[in-house]
């Protein structure tokens, strides 16, 4: 993937030299003229670097720059300030508003091209040691619950079964391997005893719990790999009814992937073992599913799919035959309500 470099510039000549220059090198160029253009764009484009001229239209560049590394989404993408005539007194001002290089003068070509690639490079190394110590936090979480081991990791190989079983793309399908594996990773922040609570949570713990995905976004959200995952980590605890947090998102505004992480997530918390809760049998599991389709809170073309999928048959036709499969305790905690919700499955 070519990197994308956003230039911040209200010289529009001067956006098309480093556009001509850089464009050369391999590079995606997007150019914005104000710096409130360039805050509202950089979250959304989520560049592999920034040039950001010192004196813009609108806003002084050192605070675009200051603003820029304090959005979460964007803190690890380098900056690079540009002075628009010799400053030496550039470098130390761009320093303490996070800036990773300033140039006082203009640079050549082959120098600028140089400097730019290096950060590249190091943006590169930055986000693959993140990735690596993102991954290794979703199996610190795991490894914390001694009930809750390799939850991730079947969430996520069933995911892409599911995916590839609908035709989705690869990218959608790696999409959904790594969804799997970090979505609950804002677990990292609540406190065992209430993960591990062998009781039913109260109010305020069930709150804390739904802060985890919330906690997971800002996680990742800094690492441009991760950027089609952040729906998956954020979402996965939306219903279809807009009844779900963080946002209440309703019906297409869930995007499909994250519905499929979903159920799958669910009926895999709903057939492991738990220390507030018993295991259930694999058809039990899909008649909870089912349940919740009812009343609004999944897809249930896509639970029927995956009902399909994992025992050769819809949710339709077991529903119609409930009681043969229902034990009582379903009816315990499938509560039509979140709290009922969270303490069945927590988060």
């Amino acid at each position: 993937m070519a990197p994308i470099i956003l230039v911040i510039d209200g010289d529009s000549s001067n956006c098309a030299d480093w556009e001509s220059l850089l464009q050369s090198q391999g590079c995606d160029v997007i150019a914005a003229r104000t710096g409130e253009t360039a805050l509202a764009l950089c979250p959304k484009l989520q560049p592999d670097l920034v040039l950001l001229r010192d004196l813009l239209p609108d806003v002084h560049g050192l605070e675009v720059c200051r603003r820029l590394k304090a959005d979460p989404l964007n803190r690890l993408t380098p900056v690079i300030m540009l002075a628009s005539s010799d400053n030496s007194s550039l470098s130390s001002s761009a320093r303490e508003v996070g800036a990773d290089d300033s140039w006082g003068h203009a640079p050549t070509s082959w120098e600028a091209i140089g400097r730019v690639q290096s950060l590249l490079q190091l943006k590169t190394y930055i986000d693959e040691q993140a990735e690596s110590v993102i991954f290794a936090l979703a199996q610190t979480i795991e490894s914390r619950d001694p009930y809750d081991g390799g939850h991730c990791a079947r969430v996520s190989s069933n995911a892409v079964r599911f995916g590839k079983s609908l035709g989705l793309s690869k990218s959608d399908l790696e999409t959904l391997r790594i969804g799997g594996l970090v979505h609950d990773i804002g677990k990292i922040g609540i406190l065992d005893s209430i993960l591990s609570k062998p009781g039913a949570l109260d109010y305020e713990e069930a709150k804390i719990i739904e802060q985890h995905t919330i906690v997971g976004e800002q996680i990742c959200a800094p690492l441009k790999s991760f950027r089609h995952v952040l729906p998956l980590i954020r979402s996965h605890h939306e219903r279809m009814n807009g009844t779900g947090y963080p946002d209440g998102l309703h019906g297409d505004q869930i995007p499909l992937m994250v519905r499929i992480i979903q159920i799958v997530d669910i009926c895999d918390a709903l057939t492991s073992d738990r220390a507030y809760r018993q295991i259930l049998t694999l058809p039990s599991a899909l008649i909870v599913l089912c349940e919740e389709a009812e009343r609004g809170w999944l897809d249930e073309s896509l639970v029927n799919q995956y009902a399909s999928l994992v025992i050769g048959t819809d949710c339709s036709a077991a529903l119609l035959d409930r009681t043969k499969f229902r034990p009582p305790e379903i009816a315990r905690w499938s509560g039509s309500n979140s709290l009922g919700s969270v303490n069945h499955r927590r988060g």
